[in-house]
């Protein structure tokens, strides 16, 4: 047999047969086998992940930090009040004593009684100095609109001189500690007065007029 015969009979065709066939399951094999990831890209995936926990877990921490920062504040703010509102009856006592002695009786007083008075006054200043001290000030409000926020009305005025709901009397002065009312002040209002805006319109109108 010469070595056509071998190349371009059966024995040949079974071969390129054969050969077709492996190269036709490595390809498939090649084709259902997945592509393995890039190292660089899970290196960068996985910095990422990291990132955003740690940019999390910051936030986190400033959130508790303010948090802790503002109830220690409040703490050392309002941690008083109680001790401050019990001491306020104290002033009001002492107030009440002063204001017990009539005008004549204070005048005529002898050197005793005048010292008496003058220690109950200085005392009072004293006690007010040092709540003031710790954040307790005593609120001003005659003059002043009425806010239900830091007043307790007791009773009303007739007074046209003055807009309706101004403070035009305090029965009781009151106070607050920080930013908080420790005991709102009770307080007469005025009524039958012009409305704030009416009084600066007519304020307006006398100037043109004037």
């Amino acid at each position: 047999m010469t070595d056509d015969t071998t190349k371009n009979g059966p024995d040949a065709t079974a071969a390129d047969a054969a050969a077709d066939a492996a190269a036709y399951v490595e390809n498939e094999t090649a084709q259902q086998e997945p592509a393995q990831p890039d190292p660089i890209e899970l290196l960068k995936a996985e910095n990422g992940e990291l990132r955003d926990r740690y940019l999390r877990l910051a936030a986190e921490m400033d959130n508790l930090r303010r948090r802790t920062e503002r109830e220690v504040k409040d703490a050392k703010s309002y941690s008083v009040a109680g001790f401050a509102r019990d001491m306020l009856a104290v002033s009001d006592n002492l107030r009440r004593a002063l204001d017990a002695i009539p005008p004549e009786t204070r005048a005529a007083a002898d050197a005793g009684l005048s010292t008496l008075i003058e220690g109950v006054e200085m005392t009072e200043r004293a006690m007010l100095s040092a709540l003031e001290r710790h954040g307790v000030r005593k609120l001003e409000p005659v003059g002043q609109k009425f806010d239900p926020n830091f007043h307790q009305a007791m009773f009303e005025v007739p007074n046209p001189d003055v807009p309706n709901n101004t403070v035009v009397q305090v029965v009781q002065a009151g106070f607050t500690i920080g930013e908080r009312v420790l005991r709102p002040a009770m307080v007469g209002v005025a009524k039958g007065g012009p409305k704030p805006a009416e009084a600066e319109t007519n304020s307006v109108f006398d100037e043109k007029d004037a």
